[in-house]
């Protein structure tokens, strides 16, 4: 998430925290580990990701213990980083209640149709010719492009399902991201697609989507993607252009499907998957792979017949 310039000694007072560097150190934005950027801050609380963290392209680092400072970064000292970097993204993108069905700072493009019974969040920005069907819902900062169509009850921008386990029981990571869907995409019906936890959810240009999809927090979908009814993608998933996922496919999380790679219906993907190749199956394997294995399971029956004859001859 980017915010507007700031300072390391101005969020230290803001979260109560000790600060090694340089008092003016800029800072530029909030992320987590696997979406950081120079100028971000990230936050770590586990002696096994400390490294992760400090040597990732964060130059802000949010950590429970004092520790050597990497060269051209900064430190942020506190008891709990996760409840800190929360108060942070809270203060910089606070939550915004809005009355109305489409908000007064919403941007909607000249010959867009939103029909009846959408709503429409705050700082949403839509494109020109797009169709949002009656009763979507597109939560506050998400971004469409231009001559997108959205079906009847899809939401955009819901929260991440991302929950961390403290002191038993689960505390909420909130959702500070958007969701960014690019020219030409098409959403079916009753889809839900989450918004990042504090980037973006991508839709690349000219992907199709089916009817009941549900898109998980920071995934990336390429360019003219088909997404079949029902698919199931977990969150941090990247899919690259040309990928088809065909219906009632579910995408395990933190993976990539190759560039033209095809999954076919009912699969479970449980594994990064190569540029162009076909997989099927739980879980999914390569479609020629599993044929035969299918092929030979068919042929086990008859074959343990013929065992069974040949041991009471």
């Amino acid at each position: 998430m980017k915010i507007e310039k700031t300072t390391l000694k101005a969020v230290a007072e803001l979260i109560g925290a000790q600060y090694i560097g340089d008092p003016k150190f800029p800072i530029t934005g909030f992320n987590e580990i696997h979406k950081v950027e120079p100028g971000d801050v990230t936050f770590v609380d586990h002696p096994k990701y400390y490294g992760k963290a400090l040597n990732s392209q964060a130059t802000v680092v949010l950590i429970n213990k004092q520790v050597e400072c990497p060269e051209g970064k900064a430190l942020l000292i506190h008891d709990d980083p996760f409840d800190a970097f929360l108060r942070a993204m809270r203060h910089y993108r606070p939550e915004e209640p809005c009355t109305q069905a489409i908000s007064p700072s919403a941007e909607i493009g000249e010959g867009t149709v939103v029909m009846p019974g959408t709503f429409i969040g705050n700082h949403v920005r839509i494109g020109k010719n797009c169709v949002i069907h009656p009763n979507v819902t597109i939560y506050d900062f998400c971004v469409l492009g231009d001559n997108v169509i959205i079906h009847s009850g899809s939401v955009i921008g819901a929260d991440a399902y991302y929950f961390q386990r403290r002191n038993d029981q689960y505390k909420k990571f909130e959702s500070f991201g958007r969701v960014v869907i690019e020219d030409d995409v098409e959403i079916g019906a009753l889809c839900s697609i989450d918004k990042g936890v504090t980037s973006d959810t991508t839709i690349r240009k000219g992907t199709k989507m089916d009817n009941h999809c549900q898109v998980g927090h920071d995934s990336y979908i390429g360019r003219n993607c088909l997404i079949g009814s029902h698919a199931a993608i977990a969150g941090v998933t990247r899919i690259e252009d040309d990928v088809i996922l065909w219906g009632r496919v579910c995408v395990n999380k933190d993976l990539v499907i190759g560039e033209g790679a095809v999954v076919l219906a009912t699969s479970a993907v449980d594994k990064s998957i190569e540029p162009g190749k076909a997989v099927f199956g739980v879980p999914a394997q390569d479609v020629r792979k599993q044929w035969r294995e299918q092929a030979a399971m068919r042929k086990l029956p008859e074959f343990m017949k013929e065992i069974y004859k040949r041991i009471e001859n």
